[in-house]
């Protein structure tokens, strides 16, 4: 499944004014366990972070982890990177319509990006696994960084993460890899220099339950047939409560396995 077409439809619905997509962000914000995961982690971050901290949004997309950064930490600089043209100025629009003049969008390949001894944090959300040059673009952000600063990375395990299917094909199709195994991403960050490591399991059992019910089963009766997005709203009324409890389950417990991966490293 393509998941691609169906981000566009409803980056492009929610594009229409700021407050529509103040709301999309929102939306993501609740029903997207990662999001959890990484909100958690960047409060840990910050709470020892440089005042005046210089962020790379390493594959920013719509924008959102940009967002939350700006908006919380004004004092930051946020520079947000992606490949796709038109979710770079969707991008430096929004921002600038909404005043948050501390963070800016640009064009950029990750596997050829670097800007030497910049950056205190980078941020790598839902990105390595659709890049066939992971190495290269580790290395890359491990030279972008400064002394002691730190990469985050939320991306799919090897235990499911891509929900691949028995012949294994990902139910993502736009990933090139069916999800990193701890010992395999801790050795490519070692490799391209990263000192320290810690991986973590996300996604556990209530995470993966909560995923299917507010992510998998719309997506794909989304792609079946755009009718279902009517009866979008009345599904999640039902689903969303149990979601919210799920994701709160797995962004404070300990998994020994799961579908996810948190994955953190220092120069």
């Amino acid at each position: 499944m393509e998941y691609d077409p169906i981000k566009n439809k409803l980056g492009a619905f929610f594009n229409q004014s700021p407050a529509l997509r103040k709301l999309f962000y929102k939306l993501l914000d609740l029903l997207l366990l990662r999001t959890w995961h990484i909100h958690k982690e960047l409060r840990n971050w910050a709470k020892t972070a440089n005042l005046k901290a210089n962020i790379l949004d390493a594959g920013s997309g719509f924008g959102q982890y940009s967002f939350y950064m700006a908006r919380k930490h004004p004092e930051w600089t946020i520079l947000g990177v992606d490949v796709k043209d038109d979710y770079i100025a969707d991008c430096n629009n929004f921002f600038a319509k909404t005043g948050k003049t501390n963070a800016r969008f640009e064009y950029a390949d990750l596997t050829k990006f670097s800007k030497p001894d910049t950056f205190d944090f980078a941020l790598s959300v839902d990105v390595m696994e659709h890049i066939l040059e992971d190495v290269e673009v580790f290395k890359n952000i491990y030279a972008s960084l400064h002394k002691g600063g730190m990469l985050l990375i939320s991306t799919p395990s090897d235990q499911g993460g891509s929900d691949a299917e028995e012949s294994g094909e990902s139910f993502i199709g736009e990933h090139v890899r069916n999800g990193y195994n701890i010992k395999d991403i801790e050795d490519k960050l070692k490799s391209a220099g990263f000192s320290t490591i810690d991986a973590r399991y996300s996604y556990g059992k209530p995470g993966h339950i909560s995923w299917v019910l507010s992510m998998k089963w719309p997506m794909k009766m989304l792609s079946a047939s755009k009718a279902f997005i009517v009866i979008l709203p009345f599904y999640y009324l039902i689903t969303f409560p149990f979601c919210l409890i799920l994701n709160q389950m797995d962004t404070d417990g300990t998994h020994a396995t799961g579908t996810g991966l948190i994955v953190k490293a220092w120069k």
